[in-house]
């Protein structure tokens, strides 16, 4: 049935199982809390909930009155760019008692609370299930003392549900918590600028980042950021570690690196167990190579505004959270998390005890188990990461020569791309060469060979080093192809880029039996912005793309302050949605227009009737984004004239392009990992896959694994000539952009 609420049409919960909610951030504050709490809110009025947000976390359920207020749609207003959280957090040392605990409940039920949605950290989740478990109990003590009437003999139980808040990355049942990318932003942009300080004064910089018990940032940032090496705690250091940390990093400066880059993280342990300090490091490094530096980071990797992930996941979360409690018969304690680009549930009691056990195991020096339990993805980046920051390849250059391409248009985390194939692929002894300009200079034989010191700071540049075009290879192309590739002697190929690549290599692939020296094991790794390739939830580029456009939004949002405005933002993407979707989830846009829906005459007309009553009642801004190629007809010129005619005097409509700034800028630190992974991937299906079935494979991310198959199997998900997927995952989240809004 459906309900009014402000203005706003809601639906009555499926079941009357749940009557009041509440909302809470516990712990320590992580980018993208306030996000969740935006999602948990409005989607809980949306589905008929009265909603109650919490403040101080846990200590501001045991003090009651004021710190726990009523929520309404607008309470969560514009609070998707701001880092923090509106409810704050705390620490409460009452709370660990069964008294405070008893006062918590007594608060929560006396406001008819009788669900809990907790974002934090495994101690915020552990409280909590504490307090599912007593809760029967402590009310009845409560009753008993006279401190609260209760209605219902026995009471009605406490449903709770967490949401893995935690810049660390270090909550079992998620592949990624709430925060930790923005925080590899904060670490990755300082490592950037550290650098070239660094490359002046041919100094070594030491930088220490958060995580006591997990390695991620550390391991996920010297990744990302090109560093030299890397110190976590899940990995155990043997008695000469400090040894081979300074030959690797002195073989590296022999080799003309101008500078060394080591990433530690504040929980890393010497041999014996005790903690490892930053100056220890320094002191040995200083020795052997000089001028050394720290840099603790600290508290700055909490801060400023959240990632567009951090908003995406949070959201996701957030509105996955209320949606079990309402939908799921007698739910149980659990906590959303991201698995495979899956939203599960896992319950909490195996998300608290899976957590405490790795640190256990750290504690105990059991390395090996502690890695396992990390999973599959942390240890072969670990992986990675070895070979990239040694000084130089380990065999000799045998196996062949590997054409490394990057063509179509350019994306940003190209260059890391190239930069983990090229040092990759030579430990695995081949003989690197590099084409320049993609397809059309490779028909001009522009090749050249790319050396393990090549490569060195191309982690953090954007565009492509080697160059790109595009360029759509034809039948005649294919003899000038065969000549270039067979004077250079390639015997194998890595081709970076979009849909124009696959394309080309498709071509390719089709008329072997004319040019058959163009047979070579070739490997295509997924890179654009757009995110249309088949193989892959998500090619290199496509994150920079997001945050860009998020970020310019942000600041459209500013200019509107005295203002009543409507901005139509025009987005790339071709003829997937992908960006315009994922950056409305983002931004709290009100609409997007995207190809896969198209777009009508009445769609923009009833649009406009629904921001003329939103705009009298006292909004101020409203957002819609606009795919480029959603309709010939009514383009975004067109769309403005009409909501300029039909919205009056009620609101201004601006509309903003905003073009090529959307590839522009150092990769984001997903898509540099993306970059890493699927180019490690790419060289070893090269070295070791078994070629009689096709010459031609893609690497992709599937969920959070990297995978690969042949061009052929990959080719038939692809929509032509849309060039787009026939299913695309981010569909799914369309409805959730319309429902959650400004």
């Amino acid at each position: 049935m459906a309900l009014n609420h402000g203005g706003i049409a809601v639906m009555t919960p499926s079941s009357q199982a749940i009557r009041s909610l509440a909302v809470m951030t516990s712990g320590g504050d992580a980018p993208g809390m306030n996000a969740a709490i935006r999602a948990v809110v409005r989607r809980a009025i949306s589905r008929g909930l009265k909603v109650y947000g919490i403040r101080r976390g846990w200590l501001g359920a045991v003090e009651g009155g004021d710190a726990i207020v009523a929520m309404d749609w607008d309470s969560v207003g514009g609070i998707l760019q701001r880092g923090g959280t509106i409810l704050g957090t705390a620490r409460c040392r009452r709370f660990r008692t069964r008294e405070g605990r008893r006062q918590a409940a007594v608060n929560l039920y006396t406001q008819d609370i009788d669900a809990l949605v907790v974002i934090g950290g495994d101690g915020s989740l552990t409280g909590a299930l504490i307090l599912q478990d007593e809760w029967p109990g402590l009310l009845q003590e409560a009753a008993d003392a006279g401190e609260v009437i209760l209605h219902e003999d026995p009471p009605r139980p406490l449903r709770i549900v967490g949401l893995p808040g935690s810049i660390d990355n270090d909550t079992y049942g998620s592949d990624m918590s709430i925060g930790a990318d923005t925080a590899l932003h904060r670490i990755v942009t300082a490592a950037d600028q550290l650098t070239s300080t660094a490359s002046a004064h041919q100094r070594t910089f030491i930088v220490e980042v958060m995580g006591r018990n997990c390695g991620y940032l550390a391991l996920a940032g010297g990744l990302a950021s090109g560093a030299h090496w890397v110190i976590i705690p899940e990995e155990g250091l043997d008695a000469r570690w400090h040894q081979r940390m300074v030959k690797s990093l002195l073989r590296g400066r022999q080799a003309g690196r101008q500078h060394a880059l080591v990433i530690m993280a504040e929980g890393a342990r010497h041999p014996d167990g005790l903690p490892l300090e930053a100056d220890i490091v320094k002191g040995l490094l200083e020795k052997q190579l000089g001028e050394t530096r720290i840099t603790v980071l600290g508290h700055v990797q909490r801060g400023g505004s959240p990632s567009a992930f951090d908003r995406i996941l949070s959201m996701i979360l957030g509105a996955a959270a209320v949606d079990y409690l309402l939908d799921t018969k007698d739910p149980q304690p659990v906590m959303m998390g991201l698995r495979e680009n899956q939203v599960v549930a896992t319950p909490l009691h195996d998300v608290i005890e899976n957590s405490r056990k790795i640190v256990a195991m750290v504690d105990a020096g059991d390395y090996t188990t502690a890695l396992q339990l990390r999973g599959v993805s942390f240890r072969s980046q670990l992986q990675v990461l070895k070979t990239l920051t040694a000084p130089g390849p380990m065999q000799e250059l045998n196996q062949g020569n590997l054409l490394i391409l990057t063509a179509g248009h350019d994306a940003p985390g190209m260059n890391a791309a190239v930069r983990v194939a090229t040092r990759m692929a030579m430990d695995r002894g081949f003989r690197v060469l590099g084409g320049e300009y993609g397809f059309e200079g490779l028909l001009e034989g522009r090749i050249r060979e790319l050396r393990w010191m090549d490569v060195t700071g191309w982690a953090s540049r954007g565009g492509s080093e080697l160059g790109t075009s595009f360029y759509t290879l034809q039948e005649q192309d294919l003899v000038t192809l065969e000549k270039v590739l067979t004077s250079h002697e390639i015997s194998h190929m890595l081709i970076i880029g979009g849909t124009s690549v696959y394309r080309n290599a498709n071509l390719i692939l089709s008329r072997l039996h004319a040019h058959p020296r163009l047979r070579m094991p070739t490997v295509l790794v997924p890179a654009t912005i757009n995110n249309n390739v088949p193989g892959t939830d998500f090619a290199i580029g496509a994150d920079t793309a997001l945050n860009n456009i998020v970020q310019a939004v942000d600041k459209l949002k500013d200019t509107a302050a005295a203002n009543k405005r409507l901005f139509i933002v025009q987005v790339m993407g071709y003829h997937s949605g992908f960006l315009a979707v994922m950056a409305g989830l983002a931004s709290g846009a009100e609409d997007v227009f995207i190809p896969e829906e198209g777009i009508s005459l009445d769609q923009i007309v009833e649009q406009v009737k629904k921001l003329r009553v939103s705009f009298a009642r006292g909004r101020r801004l409203s957002i819609i984004i606009l795919n480029e190629e959603v309709s010939k007809t009514y383009d975004i010129h067109m769309i403005q004239r009409i909501m300029e005619r039909e919205g009056g005097d009620l609101f201004d409509v601006r509309s903003i392009i905003l073009g090529h700034i959307q590839r522009g800028g150092a990769p984001t630190p997903f898509d540099r990992i993306l970059a890493a992974r699927l180019a490690s991937s790419a060289v070893e299906t090269l070295a070791s896959a078994d070629w009689d079935a096709s010459p031609v494979r893609v690497v992709g991310l599937r969920g959070n694994q990297i995978r690969s198959e042949s061009l052929e199997s990959a080719l038939t998900e692809m929509a032509w000539p849309l060039e787009r997927p026939k299913d695309a995952w981010f569909m799914e989240y369309l409805e959730l952009v319309r429902t959650l809004e400004i």
